[in-house]
């Protein structure tokens, strides 16, 4: 069988066209789906396999603070986000234990007004 007449069988159906989803002209470089080129294989972005991350460790286990006091102001903006949101564990290092009574904190600092629930934006 020649090579010709394989690479046109499939050509030849309905849905020939080669405007398909995603080919308009703000579809832009057309090459396809699949990970971007410059990425790591784990699909991180950068490239930024090379170097080693080092593991987070929890503030509060290493400078032995037991009871996180919801009074502690400067302690607690530390673990909320600009936005007012509570930082997950994964962003800040900090242990299960740890988080659960950091979340408490927070949330008490917050109902009695030492800490904003949310910003203006």
């Amino acid at each position: 069988m020649p090579e010709e007449t394989v690479g046109k069988a499939p050509e030849t159906g309905a849905g020939s066209s080669q405007a398909g989803p995603g080919s308009g002209p703000s579809s832009g470089s057309g090459s396809g789906p699949g990970p971007r080129p410059g990425g790591r294989p784990g699909g991180g972005p950068g490239g930024r396999g090379k170097f080693f991350r080092r593991k987070k460790v929890c503030k509060f286990c290493t400078e032995k603070i037991d009871a996180i006091p919801y009074r502690d102001v400067r302690l607690l903006q530390q673990f909320v986000a600009e936005r007012g949101k509570i930082v997950p564990r994964r962003l800040t290092g900090v242990c299960t234990t740890h988080q659960r009574r950091l979340t408490r904190a927070i949330k008490q600092a917050r109902n009695i007004a030492l800490l904003p629930f949310a910003t203006r934006h």
